[in-house]
């Protein structure tokens, strides 16, 4: 299934700034990134439920915010993409 990770971490202190890049290499063992906080992570369901369990443990609920828009398995024909970045390429190899 795809799920698209979004969020928002705080970088005001120190600590937020460290919680984002921790978001970011969590999301990176998942996926591809798309902007700068948006992931498209193809994962099955054990892979999920351990991305999302990650994401949680890491945020701070009343500074940052996360959200997931699942896509499902059938997802190749609801993602339309036009601009300078290239769709990835969800079943090669991902690029860091």
């Amino acid at each position: 299934m795809l799920v698209l990770v979004s969020y928002d971490v705080s970088t005001t202190s120190a600590a937020g700034r460290r919680r984002l890049g921790k978001i970011s290499r969590a999301c990176t063992g998942y996926g591809v990134r798309v902007q700068y906080s948006v992931f498209e992570c193809e994962v099955d369901p054990s892979q999920w439920e351990q991305l999302k369990t990650k994401l949680i443990r890491i945020i701070q609920p009343a500074e940052d915010s996360l959200r997931f828009y699942f896509m499902g398995s059938n997802w190749k024909g609801n993602v339309e993409h036009h601009g300078r970045q290239k769709s990835p390429d969800m079943h090669g190899l991902l690029s860091l």
